[in-house]
């Protein structure tokens, strides 16, 4: 194998790994010193010269004269008698550089070289692709949908390089088929077995906020600041925006006219239900407005333990909770605070509060019947059979029995 077929495989990886010119020499002639420490064991005595360009190697050695019959190592030294026959004017102590042949390799340790370069190669390859996308952490990529597993997907990019995203990161109405187009953010990039391991997400907060760049202008431009963004995936999302131009309006800019900007983000998400309020330092009216579509009557808060009681009317308690108590969830992630809610208004003195059916109603129906706001038995019988069923966690059997139960209270 000839210098220059070594060379145009390297300049093979050239194309297909984008590697730079630098790197591919330092990393050309390093491989030669590798492999002439092993012979030689030592590689001081050695010049090499990679000209990438022209698709060549040249290698010297420089060899000591010394008198004839005192040559202890030929790889560093030569014989006066040899040497004047290169240049008849050389002298004993001086230096003679020779030309290092390919052939004088021998097979095997061409071979061996070969394989060496190759190994190296791959070794820039998944560092360079490891710092690319460790720099992409948090950005949006489009991908297209190479393996559908039972516990993840395998994503290519544009470059053909291998993506992960794990169920756990998809939202949980995803239907994904080989061959179609994904997007979604970077969320992590790791290495394992020295090969990198990119993890893409769809229910990372990340992934809403680069969706609202991406269809608002001003977002992207700086002049609406998201200021925090919480997620149920694929049920519900609030996000706190502000502006610090008075001319706009920063919860109608990102909505768009008649929806048109939020409608191709919720198509997205899989019709998530997404919330955009104004952000405010004032925490009452930071709550109040998280809580919508509910309409509060007051707020009772404690800063020292970042509670809250919300009092509203009984018909506003459902709005307030949300399904499966979505939104009261949500709303107490964005403002920071544990918010309590209770019914404003005057006391139904014949209706029953829940924990008076302890001893007939189990403890964990209970919580289920008070995580929908649900605190008294009239509460309870209000709400039709669907309604309960849809957003709790119990069975129509059951939903029917703690509705007899509750009713023969009041017979």
């Amino acid at each position: 194998m000839e210098n220059v077929e070594l060379i145009d495989s390297f300049l093979e990886f050239k194309e297909l790994k984008n590697i730079d010119k630098q790197t591919m020499q330092n990393v050309l002639e390093d491989i030669f010193r590798t492999l002439f420490k092993r012979k030689f064991n030592t590689d001081e005595h050695i010049d090499i010269i990679v000209n990438i360009d022209k698709g060549d190697v040249q290698i010297f050695l420089n060899k000591e004269i010394v008198d004839d019959g005192e040559v202890e190592d030929p790889n560093t030294e030569i014989a006066y008698s040899d040497a004047i026959k290169i240049e008849p004017d050389f002298e004993i102590g001086e230096e003679v550089t020779e030309e290092y042949k390919f052939t004088d390799f021998g097979r095997r340790n061409v071979l061996a070289l070969r394989q060496n370069l190759i190994s190296r190669i791959m070794e820039l390859e998944k560092d360079h692709l490891y710092q690319i996308y460790k720099e992409k952490i948090g950005d949006i990529i489009t991908g297209e949908i190479y393996q559908v597993w039972k516990k993840e997907i395998l994503v290519l990019d544009d470059e053909g390089n291998e993506l992960i995203l794990p169920k756990s990161e998809q939202i949980p109405s995803d239907y994904f088929k080989k061959g179609e187009s994904v997007r979604a953010v970077v969320s992590k990039v790791d290495m394992r077995n020295s090969t990198p391991v990119i993890i893409l997400s769809r229910t990372a907060p990340e992934f809403l906020e680069r969706l609202f760049e991406l269809e608002v202008p001003e977002v992207f431009d700086g002049l609406i600041t998201i200021k925090n963004i919480v997620r149920e995936p694929g049920e519900r999302a609030k996000v706190a925006v502000e502006s610090y131009d008075d001319r706009i309006d920063p919860v109608g800019a990102c909505v768009g006219m008649k929806g048109s900007r939020i409608h191709g983000i919720v198509r997205e998400l899989k019709n998530e239900n997404i919330d955009v309020i104004n952000f405010t330092m004032n925490s009452q009216l930071l709550i109040q407005r998280s809580l919508s579509p509910a309409k509060i009557t007051s707020i009772d808060l404690n800063e020292a333990e970042k509670r809250a009681k919300v009092y509203l009317k009984p018909d506003q308690v459902s709005l307030a909770i949300g399904r499966g108590g979505n939104n009261i969830k949500l709303a107490g992630r964005l403002t920071g605070y544990e918010l309590d809610v209770y019914r404003d208004g005057e006391v139904d003195i014949e209706d029953v509060d829940l924990e008076e059916f302890a001893d007939e109603i189990d403890s964990w129906i209970l919580d289920e019947l008070k995580a929908i706001g649900c605190d008294t038995a009239k509460s309870v019988i209000e709400l039709a059979i669907e309604d309960l069923e849809q957003r709790t966690d119990l069975e129509k059997e059951t939903i029917v029995e703690v509705l007899n139960i509750l009713k023969a209270e009041f017979e």
